[in-house]
């Protein structure tokens, strides 16, 4: 359990920046868990979800102005700022429209795929010195993943179809890196194939979030021959999830990914997401509705690089 500070020091005003970069420094300062943070608000009539707290210091969504103004201010409160300090680092909403720099490369991105974790679990597979390189022989024109979740907010599976163009002759296998949700237990985690390829060599460590494998082909292929294969990873060690989200390093036409849901435990609300790193606000956001089969859908069209999923907050 993380305890409270203190309260003879006052938190250091945030600088001016980013709204999640000022509110995590904040939380810090003041030793609170988002669970603390939650309870003090209520105390204050403010009633907000652990889940959304979390998006918010993370940076995968800002409070909505107007309607957030009365929680912003809360927790300036809470957090002991100065009135004002907070809500004047709410810029406008961003708009829907693609307009904005993308990164040159896959190392521009930040952690998703990438990352000191992943690096090292490459270079142990061997060949493949950095996250930069890895799958580079491979065009991706269509992937479709299905994330499972249970009654416990965790989710359980992902399960994804893949559809590649080989950029040369010669590659005869496919890397896949897998980051769990917070608390997991990688050591638990279990891959299995369906049609298209096998497991081959796997690398993970215990106590960390981050699995890296290989998916072996019966042949090597053509210059431009098309590839199709399926995979599945299960996982339910982890907490309550966040939703999920996929790094794409190049354009891919098209990625379909689905969340299925427990009846007894739906979402009070499904977000799809784009951003071209992992550290900045999403560039294009839509609510989705979750139908009758508790399946919620996002569909994202020629996109990357970049990370496209769903963001989840729950009841």
């Amino acid at each position: 359990m993380v305890s409270e500070r203190p309260g003879t020091d006052s938190a250091p005003e945030p600088v001016p920046g980013e709204f999640h970069e000022a509110l995590r420094l904040a939380i810090a300062h003041r030793g609170l868990s988002l669970a603390r943070l939650r309870a003090h608000l209520a105390q204050r009539g403010v009633h907000i979800g652990q889940s959304t707290l979390s998006y918010w210091q993370r940076g995968i969504r800002q409070p909505e102005m107007p309607r957030g103004l009365d929680t912003v201010r809360a927790l300036e409160s809470v957090l002991e700022l100065r009135p004002g300090s907070l809500v004047t680092l709410i810029g406008p909403r961003q708009p829907a429209a693609r307009a904005h720099r993308m990164p040159t490369s896959f190392a521009d991105l930040r952690r998703g795929t990438s990352g000191p974790a992943a690096d090292r679990l490459l270079t142990e597979l061997g060949g493949y010195a950095s996250a930069s390189r890895y799958n580079a022989d491979f065009e991706p024109l269509s992937v479709h993943d299905v994330v499972t979740f249970d009654a416990a907010h965790r989710q359980r599976s992902i399960r994804t179809r893949l559809v590649a163009r080989a950029r040369r002759h010669g590659p005869d296998r496919y890397v896949i890196v897998y980051n769990g949700d917070p608390g997991c237990r990688i050591e638990e985690v279990t891959l299995a194939t369906a049609e298209g390829c096998r497991v081959g060599r796997m690398r993970r460590h215990a106590g960390e979030d981050t699995l890296a494998a290989e998916l072996l082909f019966d042949r090597r292929l053509a210059e431009g021959a098309i590839h199709v294969f399926c995979f599945e990873v299960r996982d339910d060690s982890g907490g309550t999830s966040p939703g999920y989200f996929r790094m794409f390093r190049d354009r891919c036409a098209g990625y379909l990914l689905q969340l299925r849901f427990s009846r007894r435990a739906l979402p009070a609300r499904c977000t799809r997401q784009f951003r071209t790193r992992e550290d900045m606000l999403p560039t294009d956001t839509d609510d989705l509705p979750c139908d009758i089969g508790a399946v919620s859908s996002a569909y994202f069209n020629d996109i990357g690089p970049g990370l496209a999923g769903v963001a989840v907050e729950w009841h």
